[in-house]
């Protein structure tokens, strides 16, 4: 089997990762070895530090997700549309900004390749994926015990959750409509096998 071509928004994911590795590891290099121990250099290493740090770990932690993909269904209560929902995304706007949205794997949502049932539950793993990223977008407030600049990492985590926020409204978002007509062909199926069982009655 042939393996599946990343696509653009992954290609940029890991030229990002590739580039601020080599600009944070020469800038720590520089500051830790009293080469040129000066704050603008900490701070260029900090701050590409920071950026590979989310962008890696999401991309690791997307991976070991899949072991829990088959754990997880459209179907379970917390995937279900909530009652306040429809409201606040109309609030948000929703509609208008989410095509814009990029996709690492727009394979995976492809009606082409996959049933309706399966790209549902593509959307509740990337929802997983998204509420496990906001964890990790937390988890960068441990750099305040090594470098402090405290208010830098909190908007860092901040900026880093807001942006991983869409992406699990928008799942939230198109999810309902996809069940919608998946109940709507299951009941067409189940119609189709009625009228048959009746016909075949019948004879």
């Amino acid at each position: 089997m042939s393996e599946t071509k990343k696509s653009g928004p992954a290609i940029f994911m890991y030229c990002v990762i590739g580039i601020t590795l080599i600009i944070s590891t020469i800038c720590f290099y520089l500051y830790y070895g009293n080469l040129k121990k000066t704050e603008i250099i900490l701070w260029i290493g900090i701050i590409a530090f920071t950026i590979m740090y989310h962008f890696w770990v999401r991309i690791i932690m997307g991976n070991v997700s899949k072991l829990i993909k088959k754990y997880i269904n459209y179907k379970q209560w917390w995937f279900k549309e909530k009652s306040f929902e429809k409201d606040l995304y109309k609030l948000l706007r929703v509609k208008e900004w989410k095509g814009k949205a990029l996709t690492y794997n727009p394979e995976t949502f492809s009606l082409k390749k996959h049933s309706l049932e399966e790209i549902a539950n593509t959307m509740v793993k990337s929802e997983i994926d998204h509420w496990i990223n906001e964890v990790i977008s937390l988890s960068t407030l441990l750099f305040i015990i090594p470098w402090g600049r405290m208010w830098a990492f909190i908007i860092s985590a901040i900026f880093a959750m807001i942006f991983d926020s869409q992406f699990i409204i928008i799942q939230r978002y198109n999810r309902p409509r996809i069940v919608k007509i998946i109940k709507k062909e299951s009941l067409i199926q189940q119609k189709k096998g009625i009228a048959t069982e009746n016909s075949i009655n019948v004879m």
